[in-house]
């Protein structure tokens, strides 16, 4: 297991609240056991912890082979974080509608990574040159929204693009729309995560 919380502070909390060091042997194996559990194969039990009752956000991510083999998650928080993770670890399993349905013989070669979501800022700009150069690469994660379009990037996505632009771009080709749009009604908001990875 590896944990990455990044240079805010922020990247730990919980809706307000910090997450205690040990946050990753927890959600981990809560996400893998949930997934484990819906194929018939065996898994630990979960354990619990009064963090996990908290109301929080969460993203999970599986790859296989260095590639993206599922992904689903929660921008705003309505439910316990452990639900929520345990949610979304089975739908980026078997619901993410880029993939079919994992198999547990792929399971067995899957990394699982658990991101929490810091609460949602929203974004105050001048022009779209004024938000670009807003954001913090690596750090945070992006909601773009227009209209009916509305695309999400989590901080882990900077890896795959060399600057903010191509960044932005992307996010919106994502939700629809040319990457060279842009529009006044355009609303952007940002997080951080705390994110923990195994090793599959």
């Amino acid at each position: 297991m590896s944990t990455d919380i990044g240079a805010l502070a922020m990247a730990h909390m919980q809706q307000g609240r910090r997450l205690p060091d040990e946050a990753g042997s927890i959600l981990l194996p809560l996400a893998r056991g949930a997934i484990a559990t819906q194929l018939g194969l065996s898994a630990p039990q979960a354990q619990d912890a009064p963090w996990l009752h908290n109301t929080g956000a969460a993203f999970v991510t599986l790859t296989m082979d260095g590639k993206l083999r599922g992904c689903i998650g929660t921008l705003e928080p309505h439910r316990a974080l452990g639900e929520d993770v345990r949610a979304n670890a089975l739908a980026a399993a078997f619901r993410d509608p880029r993939f079919k349905p994992l198999s547990a013989d792929e399971f067995k070669n899957t990394k699982v990574e658990v991101s929490v979501l810091s609460p949602v800022e929203i974004m105050h700009w001048q022009s779209e040159a004024d938000a670009l150069a807003q954001l913090r690469p690596g750090v945070d994660g992006v909601i773009f929204e227009y209209g009916h379009h509305r695309s999400t990037f989590l901080p882990q996505v900077w890896e795959e693009f060399a600057d903010a632009q191509t960044f932005m771009g992307n996010l919106k080709y994502k939700g629809g729309l040319p990457p060279d749009f842009w529009d006044p009604a355009v609303k952007l908001s940002r997080y951080t995560v705390a994110k923990f990875r195994d090793d599959g």
